[in-house]
């Protein structure tokens, strides 16, 4: 047993001085047990600098892929900065909460401009303060787990930031890639598909919130399979906003009467719907 467990860590060691991580901490804990703990590297000299290189390095962007990517044996670099020294340390919270570019993934950041990121934030900081916060049949001192189905760059999110409240970002994976925008703005989030499960217990948010997402979601999979894993995911007594046209509107309004939410259509672009306690019984009726 001995024997194996010094096999394995020098294995270790070798693997992990060939992608370059640094050991930090080498010690064991309270019961004995080994501890090591390693630090990834920031800049990419390390890399060029190998002279075997094994693991070999990504080519192209194929490491830059989110979503139903197979495993892969290749090294990413990390993104450069303009000087070419690696990554930089974000701007301090809560100031890079306004900013746009993401030093984690350069082909995501330049796909919007400041502008698309200027009128976004304005937008939701317009819509929260002037029709959510005062429209809406919402108890917001009630509500702490909020998530954000459909999250853009994060700006539904960032309006609500003064709230004693947090926000999972969701980013279909069929949507523009803005996750590392959301990352770089200081906010929490994961690429989802929404014709699949959310990976979260039953009855985990206050309020969930999806923004034009439901017709290509509709393409794909049945409205009905939306419905059923929103109501999964939310409290009892807690809400629903949708934001879309009229007519998706009124076919998910259709879906959650039956199961027993109070809906409220309002402006003719939200559907505001509250989970009741209602659950059907044993015989089905």
């Amino acid at each position: 047993m001995l024997i194996r467990c010094v096999q394995l860590l020098a294995a270790m060691v070798t693997l992990t001085k060939s992608i370059c991580w640094r050991t930090v901490v080498k010690s064991k804990d309270i019961n004995r047990i080994g501890v090591v703990i390693y630090q990834k590297p920031t800049s990419n000299s390390c890399y060029t600098e190998r002279k075997n290189n094994e693991p070999p390095l990504c080519s192209g962007s194929n490491g830059h892929s989110p979503w139903y990517t197979p495993l892969d044996s290749c090294l990413l670099l990390p993104a450069l900065s303009k000087s070419g020294a690696g990554n930089s340390w974000p701007i301090s919270w809560p100031e890079r909460l306004n900013i746009r570019s993401s030093t984690s993934s350069e082909n995501s950041s330049t796909w919007f401009s400041q502008e698309n990121f200027d009128s976004d934030t304005k937008n939701w900081n317009g819509l929260i303060s002037e029709v959510y916060s005062s429209e809406f049949a919402v108890n917001w001192s009630s509500i702490r787990n909020v998530m954000d189905m459909n999250a853009g760059f994060g700006g539904f999110a960032a309006s609500l930031i003064d709230r004693p409240l947090w926000v999972m970002n969701v980013v279909p994976f069929d949507q523009p890639d803005t996750l590392p925008i959301i990352f770089n703005r200081g906010l929490i989030g994961v690429y989802h598909d929404w014709c699949e499960s959310f990976n979260t217990y039953p009855r985990t948010y206050d309020l969930l919130h999806m923004s034009y997402l439901l017709q290509s979601l509709a393409n794909r999979c049945d409205i009905i399979e939306i419905a059923a894993e929103i109501d999964r995911i939310l409290r009892p007594g807690r809400w629903f906003v949708l934001q879309d046209n009229i007519g998706m509107i009124r076919k998910m309004d259709r879906v959650l009467r039956s199961l027993h939410y109070k809906t409220a259509i309002m402006r003719r672009q939200f559907l505001v719907a509250r989970k009741s306690f209602w659950r059907p019984d044993s015989t089905g009726s």
